[in-house]
């Protein structure tokens, strides 16, 4: 059975997650200096998370994205606990990516605050961290 039990679930952790990363004074200010937009299309449970300069939105919009990442909500769920390494699932097609790779790789060390915010509000949202 998935972490995430159903896309409702998965919008509300990982789109708390990204709303309080944009306005984290780590992540937020830099990564607006960068201008793009990240599409997740997500498995298991079936979903679209948009992050933006200036939002976050969960579900479907009429946007044009710069990087494009696809992966199972698993994988997501591991990758923000720092179980699963971005370039070592890019290897291995856990997480297929489209776009810019140097943006990609640029975003990963701005992403600091995340893994630390991720375990207490997966707890939060009553998800296991197995």
């Amino acid at each position: 059975m998935p972490v995430f039990q159903n896309t409702e679930i998965m919008y509300d952790t990982l789109g708390t997650l990204f709303k309080t990363l944009l306005n984290d004074p780590g992540f937020g200010p830099k990564f607006k200096q960068e201008k793009i937009n990240i599409h997740f299309i997500i498995s298991d449970p079936a979903g679209e998370i948009w992050i933006t300069p200036e939002e976050v939105i969960c579900g479907s919009a009429p946007l044009t994205s710069q990087v494009e990442m696809t992966l199972a909500g698993d994988t997501c769920h591991l990758f923000w606990q720092k179980k699963i390494n971005l370039p070592i699932a890019l290897a291995k097609g856990k997480i297929k990516a489209k776009g810019s790779m140097p943006k990609i790789m640029k975003l990963l060390p701005m992403l600091k605050p995340a893994y630390g915010m991720y375990p207490d509000l997966a707890r939060s949202k009553g998800l296991s961290l197995d």
